[in-house]
């Protein structure tokens, strides 16, 4: 029987936090999105107390003085590294892998002895926490949808002790079980399918194993159609081992305090530009449009109010930051307007092209194109060596009031050197 392998860090960013802090362990934390806005992780100390994914910070400082709960801010570079950590251990355990998110990966385990591999599941959760001291569940089924749902109940029932096998269970223990889950749960059923299934009298998971493919296909659409056959061990989504190539790349972000002047606004969309140019050249891509935008905060109506974005065309295809930096700034000149107190701008690339089939030109510049390589090649090496900035361009500014606010941001404790949590020996 074919078996897949779900691995997926428990609360991760919380989880990532209390590695560093076990003080931490069995007490409410939360991990704010960008500028300190609303929460994104959750302990299940947090959980417990009813507190929503989403929810704004001012909505619940009654509940995290009246329980004190530890807030702090994204910490964005350690959770990334932490991340590439857990991937390279859960690696080692097979020989395909498919990394779908920052704390989930898919693993094929396919020629492995049935008998041995819930074994096989709780030696890959020891040996990640030993090595990253991060906790992770594993569900394993015969397809992705089951391993999905196999994880889910690996988080949910302690009985399991963080590893869930389906394809070991026997048929009235899977029935009595699918009866128990909602179909809200199952991976791929989001919230208006789910409202549209519970219509039709499908509620639990048994339910929706047990329905028509095709009469919900023509209901829906063809991915709960491969869900409903996924859930009776047909394989219709495949494991990638690569990840597909992103057709864009963005980065906007709220200021901390408003920008009113065009000086604000360059330092800020050059420091977006940056991030996301070194993400073009990390997958080996050229882009053809730069698109930016900037906008005022329009939850204050009683403020002038103004949004405006603008694409500017490439003469050529590039992924060399200062080419990329003199057109978003020919876009930003062309739309700011003075007098307005702006609260947010972004960066979107558009129109990507893979590096190899870069098409030359009659009058191209050898020379002077590879020497742009090799420039940013050099910078993004040093940036991988001595941290996230350490080199970047003089028009991103030194004291960046409009920086997003990160009042608890934890070190940067596995990325700068000087960073590195210190021990004591007595």
């Amino acid at each position: 029987m074919t078996s897949i392998a779900l691995i997926d860090c428990n609360n991760f960013y919380v989880s990532c936090e209390r590695v560093f802090n076990p003080s931490l362990n069995n007490k409410p934390v939360i991990v704010l999105s960008n500028n300190d806005g609303c929460v994104v992780a959750r302990s299940q100390e947090v959980k417990d107390l009813g507190i929503k994914m989403g929810v704004p910070l001012f909505k619940i400082q009654g509940l995290v003085k009246r329980y004190r709960i530890t807030v702090y801010s994204s910490n964005y570079a350690l959770y990334a590294d932490m991340s590439n950590r857990v991937m390279r251990i859960a690696s080692e355990f097979s020989p395909s892998q498919e990394i779908y998110s920052i704390d989930e990966c898919f693993l094929d385990m396919k020629g492995f002895k049935q008998a041995e591999i819930n074994n096989y599941g709780q030696q890959i959760r020891k040996t990640i926490k030993i090595f990253v001291g991060l906790p992770v569940c594993v569900g394993i089924g015969s397809t992705k949808t089951l391993a999905k749902l196999a994880n889910h109940i690996a988080k949910k029932n302690d009985g399991h002790n963080g590893v869930c096998v389906l394809n070991d269970m026997d048929s009235n223990h899977l029935t009595a079980l699918f009866s128990k889950i909602g179909v809200g749960d199952v991976w791929g059923i989001g919230k208006s399918t789910q409202a549209g299934l519970i219509n039709l009298g499908i509620n639990s998971v048994l339910d929706l194993k047990q329905a028509s493919p095709r009469n919900l296909r023509k209901q829906f659409s063809v991915v709960v159609e491969r869900i409903v056959k996924e859930l009776n061990g047909e394989t219709c989504i495949s494991l990638e081992k690569m990840a597909p190539d992103r057709k864009q790349f963005a980065c906007s972000r709220s200021f901390g305090s408003p920008a009113f002047s065009l000086n604000e606004l360059s330092e800020a969309i050059i420091a977006y530009t940056t991030r996301v140019a070194r993400k073009l050249r990390q997958q080996k891509s050229l882009v053809n449009t730069v698109y930016i935008f900037i906008e005022t905060n329009p939850f204050k109506q009683e403020e002038p109010q103004y949004f405006q974005g603008v694409s500017i065309a490439l003469t050529q295809a590039s992924s060399d930051t200062r080419i990329l930096i003199k057109a978003a700034l020919t876009g930003l000149k062309n739309i700011y307007k003075s007098g307005f107190s702006y609260k947010k701008a972004g960066v979107v690339l558009n129109d990507l092209s893979s590096s190899s089939q870069k098409q030359k030109g009659l009058f191209d510049d050898i020379g002077q194109q590879e020497k742009s390589e090799s420039l940013m090649h050099a910078i993004d090496a040093a940036n991988d060596m001595l941290g996230s900035g350490s080199i970047r361009f003089l028009g991103e500014g030194i004291k960046k009031k409009w920086d997003a606010k990160t009042k608890n941001k934890t070190p940067a404790y596995t990325t700068k050197i000087e960073e590195i949590p210190v021990a004591l020996a007595h």
